[in-house]
């Protein structure tokens, strides 16, 4: 305004420019009203300004929005390019490499795969070799040559029913938080790749169950599908589910990575009858699932309620997934199964960096350990208490190539889950509203007409396609480092770039325990130092004062 020239000052002190435009629509409407000789295409446009006039006026008198009160009829174009600046930066500015929190590079070659298209890349990478970070797989002079891309390996080996599962399945998402037609489609893909579905914490339900797909049943801190009417744990409903021949592996869930430490609740009116009915809980009534479980209050309870899950569902392997949280709790998990002798068949990790669901933006941001430091923690200590041949690791964390599951299982992970990475194979566009009711692909809608626009025999192709696909590059990995399985991989295989002249292997760059080093009291790097020695098989609580700075 001061670059304005000073008879338009004048004018504005008298008559605020910001009106012009709710002026002008209403004097438009009355010049075309005055001038209207019965055309429609007259009628429509004297109706419209009319509106608009309207539309001003109603600004004008509101009292929620400043904007609109300064600004009528314009004002509105404010929060029309609010609402969709979202998808113009989508298309139209952000860059193939810019993560948003997947870039448009990690979301195309899931897209890619899903469809069976093409996935090669000419003219060289678009990644700054040169930056800070930047990690590579050193390659082998005598390549291997594998004839399956069928990676697989066994949980619960010596269980009553082990589970021979792929590297590579679908991370834990609820019906409830997807809509119907995206389980179905997900569990049918599962079932044509031969690799498991996890059920999320809303239980098993019928779109689950209707294409006969590997499922791994997680149970949350609300025993949805295996609870009573207080919520508390019923043995005798969680056995009758537990024996589906359907369900290979039992998941206790103790946080996750999209909110750790909170609890959720689904409000009544979107607890329909079919939610209810998976669920276990009554119809439109809020759905309560705690920020903790009421089976168990301390570590060595914990280690005696999977050995009752266990056993209730005809041993089949049973472990349980966590997003790392304070040190000493995972330890004192760790002290009680020296305790007890019970071991879980299975630990999942799960990285703050992941999650479908909506949280509040501090969880989402700031509470719980990235997967990197998660996944070392717990693999490190296994190895450092010599249970790691007992115990398998899988991870979650924004897993979409081939690459990131190489990384990974050099970091100790016995194979991968996605979630979002399968969300694009269905469709997601990341519009990123998963938590309105209003996705506009159905992947995450229980509106039944938003949700028709997953095909599922389509969809479902495009799931097995995605998982097949990636598997394929994984084993062109396996074999250009000269090995024979995934699991041979090791942090002496991968590079990570420190500066511009400066690179080390994740060997010499992250802390490595040897075997049995806990048994034999070492302690060898901070976290074990400090936190140790605080944790108590019998409490989740530190035993002793956190050390200043620690």
């Amino acid at each position: 305004m001061l670059a304005w020239p000073g008879w338009l000052r004048r004018l504005n002190q008298h008559f605020p420019l910001r009106y012009l435009t709710w002026v002008l629509c209403g004097l438009l409407a009355l010049g075309l009203a005055i001038g209207w000789d019965g055309g429609v295409a007259e009628g429509v446009l004297v109706l419209v300004f009319l509106g608009l006039t309207l539309l001003g006026l109603r600004d004008m008198r509101q009292t929620k929005r400043s904007i609109l009160r300064n600004y009528p009829v314009i004002g509105h174009l404010r929060f029309l390019l609010e609402f969709i600046r979202p998808e113009i930066r989508q298309y139209f500015l952000e860059g193939d490499n810019e993560a948003a929190p997947f870039s448009r590079a990690q979301r195309s070659i899931v897209y890619q795969r899903a469809k069976g298209d093409p996935d090669q890349r000419p003219f060289g990478t678009q990644l700054d070799t040169s930056a800070t970070g930047y990690e590579w797989i050193n390659h082998s002079l005598a390549p291997t040559h594998l004839s399956s891309h069928d990676f697989r390996i066994t949980i619960g080996a010596g269980r009553a029913q082990p589970y021979s599962a792929s590297v590579f399945n679908i991370s834990a998402m609820s019906f409830g938080a997807l809509s119907a037609n995206a389980v179905l489609a997900l569990n049918k893909g599962a079932k044509q790749g031969g690799f498991a579905h996890d059920t999320g914490e809303g239980s098993i339900s019928s779109y689950h169950r209707e294409h006969g797909g590997d499922l791994i049943w997680e149970i949350g801190s609300g025993y949805f599908g295996c609870r009573n009417d207080d919520g508390s744990f019923s043995p005798e409903k969680f056995a009758a589910a537990a024996s589906d021949p359907q369900v290979k592996m039992i998941e206790l869930k103790l946080s996750q990575g999209a909110k750790p430490g909170h609890g959720g609740v689904l409000p009544g009116p979107k607890v329909t009858p079919e939610i209810a009915a998976t669920r276990g809980v009554p119809v439109g009534v809020d759905c309560i699932s705690p920020a903790r479980h009421s089976a168990f209050s301390t570590p060595v309870e914990m280690m005696q309620f999977i050995e009752q899950l266990r056993t209730l569902s005809g041993g089949k392997p049973t472990g349980f997934k966590l997003c790392v949280g304070h040190p000493w709790e995972w330890f004192a998990v760790c002290k009680a199964m020296l305790e007890t002798g019970i071991t879980p068949d299975f630990i999942v990790v799960d990285g703050a960096e992941g999650g479908t669901g909506a949280a509040p933006l501090e969880f989402t941001n700031y509470v719980g350990a990235p997967l990197q430091e998660g996944l070392l923690l717990i693999h490190n200590t296994l190895v450092g208490l010599d249970l790691r041949d007992k115990i398998k690791i899988g991870c979650a964390g924004k897993v979409t190539t081939a690459f990131d599951i190489v990384r990974l299982m050099a970091l100790g992970a016995d194979w991968c889950n996605s979630a979002r990475g399968f969300m694009f194979a269905l469709g997601c566009i990341q519009a990123q509203a998963c938590h309105t009711g209003h996705c506009p692909t159905g992947v995450t809608t229980q509106d039944p007409h938003r949700q028709r626009a997953i095909v599922v025999p389509d969809k479902a192709q495009r799931v097995a396609n995605f998982h097949q696909n990636t598997l394929k590059a994984l084993k062109e990995l396996v074999e250009a480092a000269g090995l024979s399985h995934p699991q041979e991989i090791t942090a002496q295989h991968i590079v990570h770039r420190m500066g511009k002249h400066e690179v080390r292997l994740l060997a010499h760059l992250l802390p490595f325990v040897e075997r049995g080093a806990l048994l034999r009291g070492e302690l060898p790097y901070a976290t074990l130092k400090i936190y140790w020695p605080m944790a108590s098989a019998h409490s989740f609580a530190p035993q002793g004062q956190i050390q200043r700075g620690a």
